[in-house]
């Protein structure tokens, strides 16, 4: 049984746009330079009133909205939604936080009513597959509808096999640890996950995405990405084992720009400082690389597994879309 006293799900959404929040003044900077304004600490505290996050909260409010409204977990149900979410989105006026092209690229075909399959960006794998994902992660739903449901939001945008296989991984971490999972654990996990799902092409969820040049099959297809990850895991596990020197994780596990290393990195910072959560997210923030994306999920991951409890409780007050993030965990939780 589920906790419901600790909130995992409120956690966990606030717990991603407040990593969000700590990240996006740090996303551009070298470490270095975070070092030099915020102390070797990084950033512990959110700045301004309402503190500002950015796409990567909203897209992950477009699809927890989606799935909010949708009358059952079904790609048919569901894939509307999404799409009206996502064109919502990149149209909004608040949609000037640095957004990614790929999403707005397949927004652009997806609002010329191009099926979906047609308007992703194929070879995509960026983190925008996955920074979003963590909703579906919290829905109630079985772990076939919860790959189906990872799969799809990212394949709307982010046609790449990893791009599919780092959002499932994702989601399948933030669902593990809200039914009560270490932090610890996770890793052996999704290398389990991983191999287990390897060539499981999820044909009624994704279509003919698998069809492009020099793919043999769906299976051959979505195995590349799954390969992908568990490469990454690979490092991951690697870089756990040895001693934390408190440098840069994203010499260990990538810069986070791309899916899979967005996944993987965001995992170090969470596990590294699971008995610190404000710590795992300074520690994203203080990235040479895609800092407000990997602080978001280590927020996510940190927040499933503690619950709202890990966050200083003043600051839910004072994140951007705090009504949004409330009314998503109240029906989750």
């Amino acid at each position: 049984m589920i906790d419901t006293s600790l909130r995992r799900a409120a956690g966990s959404l606030f717990g991603l746009a407040y990593g969000d929040a700590l990240g996006k003044p740090t996303e551009f900077l070298t470490v270095a330079e975070i070092v030099r304004r915020y102390g070797p600490a990084g950033p512990r505290d959110l700045a301004g009133d309402p503190a500002l996050v950015t796409d990567d909260t909203q897209m992950a409010l477009a699809v927890g909205w989606a799935l909010h409204d949708a009358p059952a977990p079904t790609p048919e149900a569901v894939e509307p939604l999404l799409r009206r979410r996502f064109l919502d989105w990149a149209a909004s006026p608040e949609n000037n936080r640095a957004p990614g092209m790929t999403c707005l690229r397949a927004c652009a075909e997806l609002e010329r009513g191009v099926r979906w399959q047609e308007a992703t960006v194929a070879g995509s794998k960026g983190c925008g597959a996955n920074m979003r994902v963590t909703p579906v992660g919290l829905v109630d739903v079985d772990l076939d509808t919860l790959a189906g449901l990872a799969q799809l939001q990212a394949g709307l945008t982010h046609g790449h096999p990893t791009g599919l296989a780092a959002s499932e991984l994702t989601a399948y971490a933030v669902r593990l640890l809200r039914d009560g999972a270490a932090l610890a654990e996770l890793p052996r996990l999704l290398v389990d996950r991983a191999r287990d799902q390897r060539r499981v092409y999820r044909a009624d969820w994704l279509g003919d995405l698998w069809q492009r040049p020099g793919v043999d099959g769906p299976e051959d297809f979505i195995a590349r990405g799954w390969d992908e990850c568990l490469a990454v895991l690979g490092r991951l596990d690697a870089a756990l084992a040895g001693p934390d020197d408190g440098g840069d994780p994203c010499r260990h596990t990538g810069e986070g720009w791309i899916a899979e290393e967005a996944l993987a990195t965001a995992l170090f910072c969470a596990i590294r400082h699971a008995d610190d959560p404000v710590a795992a997210l300074a520690r994203g923030a203080t990235t040479a690389g895609d800092s407000d994306s990997i602080a978001a999920l280590a927020g996510a991951f940190v927040g499933a597994a503690l619950g709202m409890a890990a966050w200083p409780a003043p600051w839910a007050a004072r994140i951007e879309y705090a009504d949004q993030l409330t009314t998503l965990a109240r029906a989750w939780d």
